[in-house]
């Protein structure tokens, strides 16, 4: 089974997880509040939304009451709301995990994970739009930005770098965050991100504002997973505490604003629901995001 779900029965303890004491000036984040478009709802785990830069399509991916069995899902928003969600026409067969999707910053590609390629773990996936705005052939990337570990949650800076968690060998702790930078020769880089965001603990998602300032990041420092924020100071990162979601619950998923001012991510809602959530992080944010249908529909 793919390294993720590792995080499921420890996670799904009732015990607190510790928490991160924040910078005396870091700015006040607010209380999450429930996003979840009602045509996406359900009785089992929606997680990890992503948005086209138009504001009208939704990517995401379901997981079972367990949180397992992940699945790619697909809507758009049309006649002023979200469609039913669909499972994408580039979806592997019936059984094959698939998750985390991520548009990239100009919306002509979309990452994520896949065990198409072996069953046993997941790996980075794209898919490029076509000129009819369809989507090719899914295309899985080469190593060293894959690897015989779990690949999750990839994220396209806008500089072509990608940002995603992995359990490969190579950081400080269990699960880590990596960077790939393409090379002029068509190879990549990989590198671990520095501390504190990386640490002996174990973080494994993470998405980074367009200005490089602000990175959200899944991490299991405790008893289970929650969500920190981090502000870039010069070269390195300053820790702003925890984002004050549910103590005993797990967070997953986290998608930033383009202002890198407010988040969607994702938490249990009932006994056996995972729903999205939106937070902000910094006073100021705009309002408009993430897009209402009605407003994206014009």
């Amino acid at each position: 089974m793919p390294a993720r779900n590792a995080i499921g029965p420890c996670l799904l303890a009732g015990l607190l997880a510790c928490q991160a004491a924040p910078a005396e000036d870091a700015p006040t984040m607010a209380a999450p509040v429930r996003w979840t478009p009602p045509a996406l709802a359900t009785d089992q785990y929606e997680s990890s939304p992503t948005l086209s830069p138009d504001g009208h399509e939704l990517f995401f991916f379901r997981a079972d009451r367990q949180f397992d069995n992940y699945r790619l899902l697909h809507s758009r928003c049309e006649d002023g709301r979200w469609s039913a969600p669909k499972e994408p026409a580039f979806a592997a067969a019936p059984g094959v995990l698939e998750t985390d999707p991520a548009f990239s910053p100009d919306g002509q590609r979309l990452y994520y994970g896949s065990a198409r390629h072996n069953g046993e773990d997941l790996d980075i996936w794209k898919v490029e739009r076509e000129a009819d705005g369809a989507w090719g052939a899914p295309q899985r990337l080469p190593e060293p930005v894959n690897s015989p570990h779990t690949e999750l949650l990839p994220r396209e800076l806008p500089d072509g770098r990608l940002l995603f968690g992995s359990d490969r060998p190579g950081g400080p702790g269990g699960r880590d965050l990596f960077m790939a930078t393409p090379l002029a020769d068509g190879q990549w880089r990989v590198e671990p991100l520095p501390a504190p965001v990386n640490s002996p603990a174990d973080e494994y998602e993470a998405d980074l504002s367009r200005d490089g300032k602000v990175i959200v990041v899944v991490a299991n420092r405790g008893e289970r997973s929650h969500l920190y924020v981090y502000d870039r100071v010069g070269e390195d990162w300053r820790d702003r505490g925890q984002v004050p979601a549910r103590a005993d619950v797990f967070q997953v998923g986290p998608l930033l604003s383009p202002d890198g001012k407010r988040l969607l991510f994702a938490q249990a809602e009932g006994a056996d629901s995972g729903e999205l959530f939106l937070v902000d992080l910094h006073p100021g944010a705009d309002p408009s995001w993430p897009p209402a249908c009605p407003a994206a529909d014009h």
